[in-house]
C-alpha cells in the first residue's frame, strides 16, 4: 500500500510498432510532435524545424516506421525511422512529451529502434539534451552542418554491434 503522501509510481511505458492509420493515433502523434519540437525550437533558437509545421496529411504520408512508448493509450514518446538500402537505421524523429522528459523514454525508443544495427541521426547542435542522449548511447559526432543561417545540425553515427 502506498502511503497517502506519496504518488504510486507510474507503470513503465509499453513500446509498440504502430500504423498511423490507427484510430486517432496520427492526431495524438502530431500533437506530441509539435509540443516536442516547440521545446527544441526554444532550445536552439530556430523555429523553422520542418516537423514543427507539418500537417496531419504530411505526417500520414511520410514513409517512416513508427514506434511509440505509451501508457494507457497515452503516447509519451515516439521515434520514426527508415531502413536505408545498406541496412543502416536512419532516425528521422525522436519526440518525447515535455512533461515526461528524463524518464528514459527517449533512450528506450532509440535502443529498441536501433537494435544491433548501424544507425545515423541528426539533431540541433545546440539541443544539448539530445546531444547528450545520443553520445551516452554510443553515437559519435561525424560533423556539423549549417542548414539555415545560424542554425547548425550535428550528425551522429552508431557503428552497431557484430556477433564476432
Amino acid at each position: 500500500m502506498t502511503p497517502p503522501d506519496q504518488t504510486p509510481p507510474s507503470p513503465p511505458p509499453q513500446l509498440r510498432d504502430v500504423d498511423l492509420g490507427e484510430d486517432g493515433l496520427a492526431i495524438r502523434l502530431l500533437d506530441l510532435q509539435r509540443r516536442s519540437y516547440a521545446l527544441e525550437a526554444e532550445l536552439v533558437g530556430f523555429d523553422a524545424i520542418p516537423p514543427l509545421h507539418e500537417s496531419l496529411d504530411e505526417l500520414r504520408a511520410s514513409p517512416l516506421a513508427w514506434l511509440v512508448a505509451e501508457t494507457d493509450r497515452r503516447v509519451l514518446g515516439a521515434i520514426a525511422t527508415e531502413r536505408l538500402a545498406d541496412g543502416v537505421i536512419d532516425i528521422h524523429r525522436l519526440v518525447v512529451d515535455p512533461g515526461e522528459l528524463r524518464r528514459g523514454i527517449g533512450r528506450a525508443l532509440v535502443e529498441r529502434a536501433r537494435g544491433r544495427s548501424r544507425a545515423v541521426v541528426s539533431t540541433g547542435r545546440d539541443n544539448h539534451p539530445a546531444v547528450r542522449l545520443y553520445s551516452s548511447l554510443g553515437f559519435t559526432p561525424v560533423g556539423d552542418q549549417e542548414v539555415a543561417p545560424g542554425f547548425w545540425v550535428r550528425r551522429f553515427e552508431h557503428p552497431g554491434e557484430t556477433d564476432s
